[in-house]
């Protein structure tokens, strides 16, 4: 085989390689709740949390709370950044709160943004969720 020919197959192999993810599951959800009545209290508002994942010798994207990314490598993170923002957004209400377990809490006003950044072989993506929680008191 020639060198040209040894090169393509080289970037073939490490571009079908490579990891993938693509963010949080995103399923529709018709769950409606009306908070009419007088049976809830607001116990914090602007809880957050955020997850990191970093890659080698790839893209990422982000739109929202979806977010993408094709690369050679994971360098950082475990690439669950929905479910790693969510731990951490509950963690940060223990830590001023104290803990959820037996407690009625909804989360309300859920914002979700992504930020992401490519670099020529450095790519990452950043995931951070903010909320207000509510307690039910009936």
């Amino acid at each position: 085989m020639n060198k040209k020919a040894i090169v393509v197959v080289a970037v073939m192999v490490a571009a079908l390689s490579g990891c993938a993810q693509m963010g949080m599951f995103a399923a529709a959800n018709v769950t409606s709740v009306e908070l009419s009545a007088p049976n809830y209290e607001v116990v914090a508002i602007g809880v957050s949390g955020e997850a990191k994942a970093s890659y080698l010798l790839g893209v990422t994207y982000s739109n929202g709370p979806q977010t993408g990314s094709v690369a050679l490598a994971r360098i950082g993170g475990t690439g669950k950044l929905y479910k790693e923002a969510m731990e951490n957004l509950w963690a940060d209400f223990e830590e001023q709160h104290g803990p959820i377990e037996g407690r009625r809490l909804a989360l309300t006003n859920v914002r979700c943004d992504a930020d992401s950044h490519n670099l020529l072989l450095y790519s990452d993506m950043t995931l951070a969720i903010r909320a207000d929680i509510i307690e039910f008191t009936e």
